[in-house]
């Protein structure tokens, strides 16, 4: 399936329904730390609902120890300042969707980093700044299983 890596996620209930979404359709959730909330967070558990369990997620101390587990897989940022959209791409089993911190995304620095393979974005009507974090995930993860006839799916 896919991995979906987010940054130094902010908020709590938008990871908690992260972690729902990579139960939902079988992806593998990299958290990279520092995280803004504590894992044992009620509002985290909330929004994840009864899902926690059904979900592969691993915290990872730093980006340098995620890409160490997750090398070598193809990644993609996914960032308001990219051209190419993000159903351009052909995605591949073992693809990690990237995504940066709320309010700010994924600044230059970690954009230029070399493991990068593809800066993507999601459209949106001109003037706004970003989607929510969640529901971006979700409709990068969906897409990326879309490509793949949703295996295992019901």
């Amino acid at each position: 399936m896919f991995n979906l890596m987010l940054v130094s996620p902010r908020i709590a209930p938008n990871t908690g329904n992260v972690i729902r979404t990579a139960a939902a359709t079988g992806c593998e959730l990299h958290l990279v730390e520092p995280l803004g909330f504590d894992l044992s967070e009620p509002k985290l558990r909330r929004a994840g609902l009864d899902y926690h369990d059904l979900a592969s997620v691993t915290v990872h101390a730093s980006l340098q120890a995620a890409w160490h587990a997750l090398s070598p897989a193809r990644v993609i940022a996914f960032t308001a300042h990219a051209t190419t959209m993000f159903a351009e791409v052909d995605y591949q089993a073992g693809d990690v969707l990237m995504f940066g911190p709320e309010p700010s995304g994924l600044d230059a620095a970690t954009l230029a980093d070399a493991h990068i393979t593809q800066q993507v974005r999601i459209p949106m009507l001109a003037g706004r700044r970003s989607l929510n974090l969640s529901n971006a995930a979700a409709i990068a993860v969906y897409e990326a299983w879309r490509q793949h006839s949703y295996p295992g799916a019901v």
